[in-house]
């Protein structure tokens, strides 16, 4: 089958997908998009996390067929898509029109109304200003090996977006899907908290 779908920011076509292809799978070998890792493939580690219609879900647990029409953004395009929030409201807090609702995350109308453009590269990442969340883990230590950090990422902007102030609490209760090998997570929440004084300092 031939699935339609946005891909930050960007129309995508995948051509001859097969019935129980997943949309990891789809992004990762079809579309050269390899920051959401390939680790569990049972929805247990996190490392594959990417935002469908502005949700945070694990690519590996998502058919490629019920993507058709909808958005997704990775972590390739994460800091394009806090840049369009911060410019025009998609998403971001309860009272800036982005959805507070059960789901949380920014609602779909909202996140189909992105559109990447500029100098950078949302299909790569490169070329692009890094966003606040992306800039904390560099600065307060949070990634060794690297590899869970795509999926903490968009997890952690998503939490941001949804609770500018979030508690402790809050950040590891978020952050429970996303297992890390590495670390002993101090220096995640400590991304993590910066990144929410950073935002809070911004307003």
């Amino acid at each position: 089958m031939r699935v339609n779908f946005t891909v930050n920011g960007r129309q995508q076509e995948a051509d001859d997908v097969w019935e129980g292809e997943s949309l990891l799978y789809v992004l990762r070998e079809r579309l050269g998009l390899p920051g959401s890792k390939n680790a569990c493939e049972q929805g247990e580690c996190g490392s594959c996390t990417v935002r469908l219609d502005g949700v945070p879900v694990c690519s590996c647990l998502v058919a490629a067929g019920q993507v058709e029409g909808r958005d997704v953004v990775t972590v390739e395009g994460l800091a394009e898509f806090a840049k369009q929030r911060e410019e025009h409201g998609h998403g971001g807090a309860c009272g800036t029109g982005g959805g507070c609702g059960s789901k949380g995350g920014v609602s779909l109308d909202a996140a189909k109304q992105w559109q990447a453009h500029g100098s950078g590269d949302s299909q790569t990442g490169e070329g692009v200003e890094l966003s606040n969340i992306q800039q904390a883990f560099i600065d307060a230590g949070a990634v060794q090996c690297g590899f869970c950090t795509p999926g903490l990422l968009v997890q952690a902007d998503a939490l941001l977006e949804e609770n500018s102030s979030p508690s402790d609490q809050d950040i590891r209760e978020a952050l429970s899907g996303n297992l890390c090998r590495c670390t002993g997570y101090e220096k995640i929440l400590d991304a993590v908290r910066l990144a929410a004084a950073r935002q809070a300092e911004a307003v």
